[in-house]
């Protein structure tokens, strides 16, 4: 994987963002966790684990991440099985309603529709449509019907931090992908961006700001609403306090 650069200079146009953990507080890392029952420790399956080797990545990838890092005999043999149960378990906590958004990141949504940028959804997880179509956004519908382009769970030859995805996702917006953000809570996803030429916005909800600059973020905010927007009118992205 060649990584490239994005240069601070670059004018953005354009803004692409992950679903778990950016919009939704999902149950992802509860089902990943709640399907170890009978194979390893679930209370050993932390939220640090969680963001550092399985959020971001297609379920198979993840799921034999998190028994390796686990220490899991023939992980990759019981990974399948694995990751098979966490499905079914995410989707009884989705049809339950377990699903939650974040409220600065409806109104960050909000304001990039309102300065006419072109906005991607962009997530591996094949669950991320239904939960956002949970999302009642104000007289316009869902927030599934926010985005002028959606690339969630379509398959991918390759998982963060692969561009794979984020690079399907500009063309979707018919975006060069040096003018394109993309906001992240995972390294993963922000390294992906990286070598996809893209800024990388890095959110930082689960106190992980470090590990999200070591992956080459520009900017790390703990909420959206620290993103300045008139920065972004002028093509830059800025903390709202810079």
């Amino acid at each position: 994987m060649t990584i490239s650069t994005h240069r601070d200079t670059t004018v953005l146009t354009a803004a692409i963002m992950d679903v778990d953990g950016v919009l939704l507080a999902s149950p992802h890392e509860r089902a990943w966790r709640e399907a170890l029952d009978g194979i390893a420790d679930p209370a050993r399956f932390t939220t640090a684990m969680y963001q550092a080797d399985v959020a971001g990545k297609p379920r198979l990838a993840g799921a034999v991440a998190a028994l390796e890092a686990l220490g899991v005999h023939d992980a990759a043999k019981r990974a399948p099985a694995y990751a098979a149960t966490k499905q079914t378990r995410l989707e009884a906590l989705i049809h339950a309603g377990h699903v939650e958004a974040f409220p600065d990141a409806l109104r960050f949504v909000l304001a990039i529709k309102a300065l006419g940028w072109p906005l991607a959804a962009a997530s591996s997880s094949k669950n991320a449509n239904a939960m956002m179509k949970q999302v009642p956004m104000a007289g316009s519908g869902t927030l599934f019907d926010m985005f002028t382009a959606n690339v969630c769970g379509v398959d991918l030859r390759h998982g963060k931090p692969d561009p794979e995805i984020f690079l399907l996702a500009a063309a979707a917006l018919g975006a060069e992908p040096t003018h394109c953000f993309v906001a992240e809570d995972a390294p993963a996803g922000i390294e992906a961006a990286r070598a996809g030429g893209m800024a990388g916005l890095g959110v930082a909800r689960l106190h992980d700001a470090a590990g999200l600059r070591a992956a080459g973020a520009m900017l790390v905010v703990t909420s959206l609403d620290g993103v300045s927007i008139d920065a972004l009118s002028h093509g830059m992205l800025r903390g709202s306090a810079a």
